[in-house]
């Protein structure tokens, strides 16, 4: 019986005893009376639905990593053992994710700076534990319109949900996922390069007006304009029904190991429109993350910048330490179905390194979690690089400071959701949004 029906009854059945009925009264036929009790306390108090979200930021595939991955027997590509080592923290979220930034478009197999990695790479994510990929990024036309297509059709063979490009204007704008009983959606947009005239564009490449509604996307020319298309999306998905709506956002400056004041404006923006969890990535390292408060019982993580997942991006590629790391965000949610409302949310991050070492003749690249005893991970054993991860752990701890990394024995605290002090530019984005 629902606890509405739940407590008619109680109530119904309370008033026949009559007021004022008393424990061990005995009604006309001579039966014990039954005892006159608050409603509210004779209910059971209803326990929230727990639900963690992870998202791993950029996975992109290099010319040097084609090389790695690739079987010289047969000829065929496996990435499997890329994600071995974080596959055990994949598997404890309910739903997990993911910027898949580079296509598959098919052969010939390219890296930078135009994407087109083996279709492997999705079954590759999808067994390691993803549910969803985010598909809007720079790089998505690298293969023109077709490989757009390719893309998601492999990906979501391979058993992955796509977010962010869709296949026809049939397919629902975003996807809605259920964990638990609790309906998610996912609403993903990326950053457009400048316009070419009138031409919209990415990385240069014009969205012809065919594919303009089939992609996610935002130009910085008339930020406002387009940051309506995000309000609808985010609306839209709520009137599909989401409970929980999470927003991924491919935005930022490369390199820079902060975030602007672009994307401060725009994720103040999507909090405000709704959204209740935002993940972003592009600029190739981590980035900071805070609360925002669009209700003063309303707190939005925002994860500027997860940082590289995996790349060949390199101290001696780059020139910076920091393009070798990633993040794993963990957001932990207690949601409670009765009010329909997020109880509690906290946010947590678990710093990831990509180590690259020889072994047998060729390259070998491994995620590593710092977490736990990492140092005795057998990549690192392997390559002696432990110092290199240590200096990566560091970087992170004073990023985000002690009490944001995620700890393996580590529970949702009761004061989760004000763990990190609100942005302060949030209150200035939310006055010039108000202005409007």
């Amino acid at each position: 019986m629902p606890v509405t029906g739940l407590l008619s009854a109680i109530l119904l059945f309370s008033s026949c005893a009559g007021p004022g009925a008393a424990q061990g009264a005995e009604d006309a036929a001579g039966r014990p009376a039954a005892e006159t009790r608050d409603p509210a306390e004779s209910a059971p108090a209803e326990a929230p639905v727990s639900l963690r979200i992870l998202c791993a930021g950029d996975v992109m595939v290099h010319a040097p990593q084609l090389a790695a991955q690739r079987d010289d027997a047969s000829g065929n590509y496996d990435f499997g053992n890329n994600f071995a080592y974080v596959k055990e923290y994949v598997a404890e979220a309910d739903l997990a994710l993911c910027n898949l930034e580079t296509t598959l478009g098919g052969e010939p197999y390219t890296g930078y700076p135009a994407f087109s990695s083996p279709d492997s790479l999705a079954d590759a994510l999808a067994g390691a534990g993803f549910d969803a990929v985010f598909t809007s990024n720079n790089h998505m036309l690298d293969r023109g319109a077709a490989g757009l297509r390719r893309t998601l059709e492999t990906a979501r063979a391979a058993g992955l949900v796509t977010a962010g490009s869709r296949l026809s204007e049939d397919e629902p704008s975003s996807p809605l996922l259920s964990r638990k009983g609790i309906d998610v959606a996912l609403v993903a947009f990326t950053y457009e390069s400048p316009r070419a005239g009138a031409s919209r564009t990415l990385n240069g490449i014009p969205i012809s007006d065919e594919l303009r509604p089939l992609i996610h996307s935002f130009g910085y020319e008339d930020i406002d304009g387009d940051l309506a298309r995000v309000d609808g999306e985010i609306r839209r998905a709520r009137e599909a029904g989401a409970d929980i709506v999470v927003c991924y956002f491919h935005w930022g400056t490369e390199y820079r190991l902060s975030q602007n004041g672009d994307q401060e404006y725009i994720a103040s923006r999507a909090a405000i429109s709704g959204a209740d969890v935002i993940f972003a990535s592009h600029p190739h390292v981590p980035q900071g993350m805070a609360y925002l408060y669009p209700a003063a019982d309303r707190a939005v993580p925002v994860f500027y910048s997860l940082g590289n997942f995996l790349s060949n991006q390199r101290a001696e590629t780059t020139g910076s330490l920091h393009t070798e790391q990633g993040l794993m965000a963990m957001v932990d949610i207690r949601f409670m179905r009765s009010s329909g409302e997020i109880s509690q949310i906290e946010a947590k991050v678990l710093p990831t390194w990509v180590d690259k070492y020889r072994s047998e003749g060729r390259d070998i690249y491994a995620i590593v979690p710092l977490a736990g005893d990492f140092e005795n991970k057998p990549p690192l054993s392997a390559s002696g690089h432990a110092d290199r991860a240590r200096r990566a752990l560091e970087y992170c701890t004073e990023l985000f400071g002690e009490a944001a990394l995620y700890r393996e024995t580590a529970k949702p605290t009761e004061a989760g959701s004000r763990v990190l002090a609100h942005s302060g530019a949030f209150a200035g984005a939310k006055e010039k949004y108000a202005q409007q």
